[in-house]
């Protein structure tokens, strides 16, 4: 509860108070709202809400990704259709451009079987990859790409990628101080997960594939993986795990990928749900993540200082009742965060966050 009489002492700050009242009442969450965004201590800043489409061909949607184009635009794509797994799920698309998002469109399909979980990526020759798996679960995944060498408005022919290659499993690849470009990637089958990397020396001609990484004595472990380099060759990942498990987890590699510490988990609680990370660049670490061991609510981003060894007082995204999940998380050039995820598998939504 309000104490009064701090306000009796204060008028101004009264005054204050009141007009930033108001001001939530009038402001939606399809626009500019203010909330806390928790770093060393708590600030007022200000925050984008809004659905990338309200309407649409497909009943369900999920696994959304994003990526910042060399023009300024976004393009953000994730799987749709009848329901997840089903074929009639292909990789749906829409571009963010003077102010708006264009109509949902899809970007890839494939014959009588799903697809599942886009990625999008920008490599240092401003080619933007998409790729994602499709199969009909994911026991029985092959990967896939295409490539757009205009911004995401033409795309070459699918690549499928040869057993054993899957692409980035879930979330952005990243590019090493080296030129490498390192995927996060990751297999479930019957009775095991396990996370492994994908290394390409060669800007994605050829790749090579690096691991296990599994948690010690827990081959039902951890998937989904998300990568930071901590400096030159030292990396980080941060991995989805199972219930039994109930935390994030993390491994660590000191020769660029090609060998990772075992995962060990970390106090940040995890449902089995999707998450991911980026290093901002005056190095700290956003996280966005379920901040529960049940369900998939509410969606969190908390902050770290030490490459993920601590972190912050996690800030809410979503908190009602529902699933909000498998967020994707970048940093654009003018330094904004902007983050998609899973609304009640019925929508899209994008945030933008001023760190």
């Amino acid at each position: 509860m309000c104490n009064p009489r701090i306000y009796e002492k204060s008028p101004k700050l009264m005054k204050v108070v009141v007009v930033v009242f108001v001001e939530l009442l009038v402001i939606t969450t399809s626009t500019m709202v203010l909330t806390k965004v928790p770093r060393n201590s708590i600030e007022e800043k200000p925050m984008i809400s809004e659905f990338i489409f309200t309407e649409a061909e497909f009943e369900q949607c999920h696994a959304s990704t994003i990526v910042e184009l060399s023009d300024g635009d976004l393009l953000v794509a994730w799987f749709a259709g009848k329901r997840e797994g089903h074929k009639s799920v292909a990789i749906w698309g829409s571009r963010h451009h003077a102010g708006k998002w264009s109509l949902p469109e899809v970007l890839a399909s494939e014959p009588k079987v799903p697809c599942w979980n886009p990625v999008l990526f920008r490599d240092p020759s401003n080619r933007i990859w998409l790729f994602y798996k499709f199969g009909p679960s994911p026991k029985e995944w092959t990967g896939a790409h295409t490539i757009s060498t205009d911004g995401g408005k033409t795309w070459s022919d699918i690549t499928h990628l040869p057993a054993g290659l899957l692409g980035p499993i879930k979330n952005k690849p990243i590019v090493l101080a080296n030129g490498d470009i390192v995927c996060g990637t990751s297999v479930e089958s019957y009775r095991a997960w396990s996370s492994w990397v994908e290394i390409s020396s060669d800007v994605g001609l050829s790749w090579k594939k690096y691991g296990p990484i599994t948690v010690p004595v827990e081959n039902y472990g951890i998937i989904q993986p998300t990568l930071w380099e901590m400096k030159p060759g030292h990396l980080k990942m941060l991995v989805r795990s199972t219930k039994k498990i109930g935390f994030i987890c993390q491994s660590t590699s000191t020769d660029g990928g090609h060998t990772w510490s075992p995962a060990q988990p970390t106090t940040l609680p995890n449902p089995n749900s999707g998450i991911d990370a980026v290093k901002m660049k005056d190095g700290i670490i956003a996280l966005v993540y379920n901040h529960t061991k049940v369900g998939r609510s509410p969606l969190n981003i908390a902050f770290s200082e030490d490459n993920g060894t601590t972190w912050g007082e996690p800030m809410v995204l979503e908190d009602e009742p529902g699933e909000y999940s498998y967020p994707a998380i970048i940093q654009a050039k003018d330094g904004k965060l902007h983050i998609t995820y899973t609304w009640k598998r019925k929508r899209i939504k994008h945030v933008v966050i001023e760190p």
